[in-house]
């Protein structure tokens, strides 16, 4: 099998949902501040829970905590050592709402750099009782089923717009059910499939050439948003063409954790969709802007570590273009 056919391969688990395990890292861990990922020291994992009954009621619990003292919230925490995201969720509902539960699929991560990470669950009650407030304590005073209609003092009106995002994806799933891979991760990074596509819906993806032909795979800095490292690759392998392209990152395919050996395995990995897209307005060495013309071809690579290789799989170009027109990933959005 032809390395570039091995590559292709990857790609596709990766769709599918699949992980990878990560070998090495190629941008990033040069920085002063990349450290391996240490849960209480360097990095934070909140998971939330969005959980419906038959009514679509969402289920909401009541601070215990002096700073928001009564008001409600959707049950969320943080994630404890040797901790996997799946174990903390069950964790945090289990002790604030009083329920079990099982996660369904994440239906967005939030993230102001490696040091804040949100992760959001759609999730679902498999055992236990409503928490009352006969059971109060420190995590919560009790919980209950929300209508969304009746007033109800909120800890804050982020969690509207994810209760709406849980009912979204229960009507109607705009991505596939996605659950951590069980992948130990040293650090915070972003796996690219960064693609371009071309005039006549060609699709090239950017490729790193030893030790063997693999996606790349950039380390976050806490001074940006996990997916600035996906900049940090293009700049690495073409910084004349950084300047008049836009590097989106449209969401992830998969991520992997696992969190088992403290200081060792608290990183998480992101397999990511990015897009290399023209900027039309570009500027030339003075500055001025100008009107692009593209050659419907990826701009030249700089750095010879890089190189691009032209999808040839019908089906594997076909659902990366679906994947990019509709994005149809799950959302990582940056909170910066």
């Amino acid at each position: 099998m032809e390395v570039g056919e091995q590559v292709e391969q990857q790609v596709e688990r990766l769709l599918g949902g699949q992980g990878s395990e990560v070998t090495g890292c190629d941008v990033g861990l040069e920085q002063r501040d990349s450290k391996p990922a240490s849960l209480r020291k360097n990095v934070t994992y909140i998971v939330c829970a969005v959980i419906f009954n038959e009514k679509e009621e969402v289920l909401m619990v009541q601070e215990a905590k002096q700073d928001c003292y009564k008001q409600w919230y959707l049950p969320a925490g943080r994630v404890e050592v040797g901790e996997s995201l799946e174990e903390g969720l069950r964790r945090e509902v289990k002790e604030e709402a009083g329920f079990d539960c099982e996660p369904i699929t994440l239906l967005l991560i939030q993230e102001q750099g490696p040091q804040w990470i949100r992760f959001i669950f759609l999730a679902t009650v498999t055992g236990g009782s409503l928490k009352s407030l006969s059971a109060a304590d420190k995590e919560s005073l009790q919980a209950s089923w929300w209508d969304r209609q009746s007033v109800l003092p909120l800890r804050g009106r982020d969690i509207l717009r994810l209760i709406d995002c849980g009912l979204k994806y229960r009507q109607d799933p705009w991505h596939p059910v996605t659950l951590p891979v069980d992948l130990s991760c040293r650090h915070v990074v972003q796996r690219l499939v960064l693609v371009f596509t071309g005039a006549e819906e060609q699709i090239w993806i950017l490729l790193v050439k030893a030790p063997v032909l693999h996606l790349p795979t950039a380390a976050a800095v806490k001074t940006h948003a996990v997916t600035w490292a996906a900049n940090m690759v293009v700049q690495d392998a073409m910084p004349s063409a950084y300047r008049d392209h836009d590097v989106n990152t449209l969401g992830a395919f998969s991520l992997q954790h696992n969190g088992r050996q403290h200081g060792k395995t608290d990183g998480v990995c992101f397999n990511t969709l990015v897009k290399l897209v023209p900027d039309h307005v570009g500027r030339n060495e003075d500055g001025e802007k100008v009107e692009w013309t593209g050659t419907g071809t990826p701009p030249p690579v700089e750095n010879p570590r890089y190189v691009w290789h032209q999808v040839q799989k019908e089906t594997l170009r076909e659902k990366l273009l679906e994947k990019t027109r509709n994005t149809s990933i799950l959302p990582v959005h940056s909170l910066y």
